[in-house]
């Protein structure tokens, strides 16, 4: 939440000429809301379901980018199937992390340095890269992507 994700995916996504699955749409099209609407409505638990469930449908098939909610990690299902992916966390400080909550439509009860605390150790055990976009623009994170995927940076197919 904050990170990016969505920004970042997008432009990896057009430089690998795959399709981007996010879980905002997906949500709002499945489960008919926001992540904010839906932890209202349902609870947090089943938000975190719901997002689970996007990212293990859009891992099965064909090759994409995904931008996955942070708490997906936090399951350990996701946690196996993260493990035959190339997973980049998009992170940032709690206190950007948490300016940009601010300034959306995202959950109230936002505390990144509790969700931190347990998430941590699940993203370092299957990220294959981090970026930090606090001092890295989209472009950069895409750019980074593709050098650690090998790829030439700004490669679009």
């Amino acid at each position: 939440m904050g990170s990016g994700k969505t920004t970042a995916g997008r432009l990896i996504a057009d430089a690998l000429g795959l399709p981007l699955s996010d879980s905002d749409p997906y949500l709002r099209s499945t489960h008919k809301g926001t992540a904010a609407q839906i932890a209202d409505r349902e609870g947090a638990d089943a938000l975190h379901r719901y997002e689970a469930e996007h990212l293990l449908l859009a891992l099965d098939g064909e090759p994409k980018v995904i931008a996955a909610a942070a708490g997906t990690v936090e399951d350990p299902h996701v946690r196996a199937a993260l493990r035959k992916a190339f997973v980049v966390w998009v992170d940032a400080p709690d206190e950007v992390l948490a300016r940009r909550m601010r300034s959306g439509d995202h959950r109230p009860h936002f505390r990144p340095k509790q969700l931190r605390a347990r998430r941590e150790p699940y993203f370092r055990e299957v990220a294959d890269l981090v970026c930090d976009v606090s001092v890295l623009r989209p472009e950069q994170v895409r750019d980074a992507v593709l050098r650690e995927m090998g790829l030439p940076e700004g490669e679009h197919t």
